[in-house]
Order: structure tokens, then sequence, then C-alpha cells
């Protein structure tokens, strides 16, 4: 029991690192942005997009915990979104595209279509998806750290009068 409680404090005080991060609201939208704009690719190429997170958050200045977050976030919603991936991929790609590798069955090369599909499908709507998810969170986190600045001048000014009593 005390091991649960000290991983609730410990998941809290991260949460709270994250909410206050260096660099603002911004930061931290954009890293989460990234992290479920890769993820929504990265399942096809086999786990190796998620290599692109790092280089994405230095160029892009976006925070690495919140990308991690992000990409957790997108593991959870992959599945329902490999129909849409695929879908957009079909449209992208020219309708006469196949792959034939001459060495092994039909059936390899219609799953590295399926794939390929996936992948650009994925983003696509990995991009379309972070572009959402960054303005709502941006917007969240300007709110709760006006709020938090507000309660805490607010908390400055009570002492004041507090003090100027005694």
């Amino acid at each position: 029991m005390h091991r649960l409680k000290q991983l609730r404090r410990w998941l809290k005080y991260k949460y709270m690192l994250l909410l206050r991060a260096k660099g603002g609201a911004s930061i931290v939208a954009m890293g989460f942005a990234i992290g479920i704009a890769v993820e929504m690719f990265t399942l096809p190429t086999l786990g190796f997009a998620f290599v692109l997170i790092f280089p994405l958050c230095y160029l892009l200045r976006g925070n690495m915990p919140a990308a991690l977050i992000g990409f957790v976030v997108g593991k959870i919603i992959y599945i329902p979104m490999m129909y849409p991936n695929s879908k957009v991929g079909g449209w992208i790609l020219p309708k006469h595209l196949s792959i034939n590798l001459p060495v092994v069955p039909e059936w390899v090369n219609h799953l590295l279509l399926t794939n390929l599909k996936l992948i650009v499908g994925g983003m696509v709507d990995g991009a379309v998806l972070g572009l959402l998810c960054y303005f709502p969170i941006k917007i969240s986190l300007d709110m709760y750290k006006s709020k938090r600045k507000e309660k805490r001048r607010l908390n400055r000014v009570k002492m004041e009068v507090t003090s100027s009593i005694e």
C-alpha cells in the first residue's frame, strides 16, 4: 500500500513538473503533438519511427516528456485510427501502384502495399491529429498558468494585508 501511495505521489509530482515546464505551454503542447503524430505511422515501420521523436523535439522545440505522453496516447488510439489511415493512404497513393517482389509470395506483396498505405495515411492523419491536439492543450495550459498566477497574486495580497494588520 505504501508503494502505491509513493507511486501516486511521484506521478502527481511529474504531472506538476510537466504543467510548470520552462518555456511555457507551447513547448509542452508541441511535444504532445509530435508524440501523437509520430505514433500514427510507427507501427507499420516496426517501431523505427519512434527514433524521429528525438530530433523532431529538438528541431521544433518540443518537450520530450510530453512527446512520450503523446506517443502513449497515440498507441491507445492507433487501432481505431488504422482504418482512416489506410483510407487516406489509399487516396494519396496512385491507384495503379503495386509491389511485386519476384522471390516472395503474393500475400507478402499485398502486406507491403497495405503497410505503405498505413504509413502514408498515418503521416497525414498524424499531422492533422497533432495540429488538432496542439491548440486545445496550449490553451488549457495557458488557462491553468494564468489561474495559478492569479491565485498566487491573491495569496500575496492576503499575506500583505495580514502582515500590515499585525
